[in-house]
């Protein structure tokens, strides 16, 4: 007789792992949202178990305090932006791996524009819950980066630039589409900012960027 757990194959078996990832992962989501709308100070544990529809106990199970849980969204946050910049090599094109960082930071933007706003605001109070893991491994992340950006001025396939001034373009010019809309929204006299709008971006971004480092 099949295992009671395995019967319905459309639904599969059942997996303890994956279900806590998905109850982990509605965590962080109401989480973003609540810290987005009140701050650290004012969101409340409570608050944010109702959101993601778990009690409260549930949220102490994967992170010990509100700072703990804090810091998980912003963590969160930088994992998704740079997951494309995870697999550099010095073997790569540039042309094509800055392309498609521009491409996946734009959209990121597009589809998760509270959490970049939430990671600006950390940023302009001086990263205080965050301080600690940005001096620890995002430093060595940041600096193997240049190292591979440096490894393609040498073998030249792109201009001598300082490679962190380069990454540090792009950071600024894809996320001000998340964390500057409205400024956005009033210039151009729209309502909101539509997926070609995106799309626009991120090529007129991608323009500059190769074309000022001397890639295309």
């Amino acid at each position: 007789m099949a295992h009671p757990m395995t019967t319905n194959i459309s639904r599969g078996p059942y997996k303890p792992g994956r279900i806590r990832e998905q109850s982990r992962d509605l965590i962080l989501q109401a989480a973003e949202a609540e810290f987005a709308c009140h701050g650290f100070r004012g969101a409340t544990m409570q608050r944010i178990a109702e959101s993601a529809q778990v009690p409260k106990a549930n949220i102490h199970y994967y992170f010990s305090n509100k700072l703990g849980l804090y810091g998980a969204v912003l963590e969160n946050t930088l994992n998704l932006w740079d997951t494309v910049f995870n697999e550099l090599s010095s073997h790569d094109e540039p042309a094509d791996v800055l392309s498609r960082y521009i491409d996946a930071k734009i959209d990121f933007s597009r589809t998760h524009p509270t959490a970049s706003r939430l990671f600006a605001k950390e940023m302009i109070s001086g990263a205080p819950h965050l301080s600690a893991y940005l001096q620890q491994d995002y430093r060595l992340w940041f600096k193997q980066r240049m190292s591979i950006f440096e490894s393609w001025i040498a073998q030249g396939k792109m201009d001598d630039l300082d490679p962190a001034h380069v990454i540090f373009m792009i950071w600024a010019s894809t996320q001000y589409y998340a964390d500057f809309e409205p400024q956005i929204l009033i210039a151009t006299q729209t309502q909101h900012l539509t997926e070609p709008a995106f799309v626009a971006a991120a090529d007129s971004i991608k323009h500059i960027i190769l074309k000022g480092c001397g890639i295309c």
